[in-house]
């Protein structure tokens, strides 16, 4: 089984974390034994897709058995894994590790010690399980499994990159700005994007703007979050809250329309206080793409370090009334918009 690589694309996780703040977890090419290690659905369903698509080109023949490891027992796995009379290649794919009893995950990890090479080992576990769940994956991981990080995508530049990534998958090429004007029309899940992607690239000639995703999505991404955020910013609030108003008519969600609003406010003072400078030039010290900072730079003409201060203290509010602390999500947003152009214009609530 050393000869079955693991495909590129189980690793497109780990590499664009590995960009960021988050280490990658290194994975190699070829493995017998594969830890698939994560709460993202959709990741980790991926991973093990693939990793068995992996080993079905390299041998056509070979067969393929799933369980759940919460109805596994060491008897059933011993027999899956010893060797067969028969010959021939196996894949062993235990979905929901982390819900293997004590004597399942001893055996499992006591296998991973010493595998066998006609045997492909694939456990997926969302890193839950408390210390019990802990044991397998953290056993597996010390005895040498590759590990395939598939845990639940949460920072903003993240999910940037995996919709750039997945239109690249798709044969296509993606805008930064595109990829945020996607996630705002379509939301964070990632099943949705995949397939925004996907529909997108198939339609277009693969090139996507932030004028492709304006167009394809009209009616949503042009009312969200950050067209809200971008007018009150700027302390236009009579556009605000006209797509303040028509966002919420349309069924967008809440959450997200106070997370842009927040999200500007946070880039404004960043850029704000990084002083002078060119956009390019204070990309890597921001972390930030240069469209970004260049747009927050026009946005923080008229804005005092009092006014932003004031104006974080608005949206922390608002975040906390949308999320269950108000009874009223859209008059929490109307007021939040009011606020946080008070003040920009000297109103605040100092």
């Amino acid at each position: 089984m050393s000869d079955i690589r693991l495909p590129e694309r189980v690793t497109e996780v780990a590499a664009i974390r590995a960009r960021g703040t988050m280490a990658a977890v290194p994975t190699p090419a070829s493995a017998a034994v594969v830890l698939v290690l994560g709460d993202e659905e959709l990741l980790a369903s991926r991973a093990v897709s693939e990793t068995v698509a992996a080993a079905r080109a390299a041998d056509s023949d070979i067969e393929v058995r799933e369980y759940a490891a919460g109805a596994l027992v060491p008897g059933e796995l011993a027999e899956m894994l010893s060797p067969s009379l028969f010959g021939g290649r196996r894949v062993l794919v235990v979905r929901d590790g982390q819900e293997a009893k004590k004597d399942l995950a001893a055996a499992l990890i006591g296998y991973a010690k010493a595998p066998d090479e006609d045997v492909l080992l694939v456990v997926s576990h969302t890193g839950a399980g408390g210390a019990k769940g802990k044991v397998l994956s953290d056993g597996l991981r010390d005895a040498g499994a590759a590990v395939i990080p598939a845990a639940r995508i949460t920072r903003p530049k993240e999910r940037l990159d995996f919709v750039r990534a997945e239109v690249r998958k798709q044969g296509g090429k993606c805008s930064e700005d595109a990829a945020e004007a996607l996630i705002a029309a379509v939301g964070n899940d990632l099943r949705d994007l995949t397939a925004a992607c996907s529909q997108l690239v198939a339609d277009t000639d693969g090139r996507i703007s932030a004028e492709t995703v304006a167009r394809y999505y009209k009616g949503r991404a042009e009312v969200s979050g950050f067209t809200v955020a971008d007018a009150t910013m700027v302390g236009n609030v009579p556009a605000a809250l006209e797509a303040l108003r028509w966002a919420l008519q349309v069924g967008v969600d809440p959450v997200p329309i106070a997370d842009a609003l927040a999200d500007g406010v946070r880039t404004v003072a960043r850029v704000a206080s990084a002083g002078r400078g060119s956009a390019y030039q204070l990309a890597g010290n921001l972390g930030m793409p240069a469209w970004k900072i260049e747009r927050a730079q026009r946005q923080a003409r008229g804005w005092t370090p009092d006014a932003l201060v004031d104006a974080m203290r608005v949206v922390a509010d608002c975040n906390a009334a949308v999320k269950g602390g108000s009874d009223d999500r859209g008059y929490a947003l109307e007021r939040a918009v009011f606020a946080v152009a008070a003040a920009r214009n000297g109103g605040g609530t100092r």
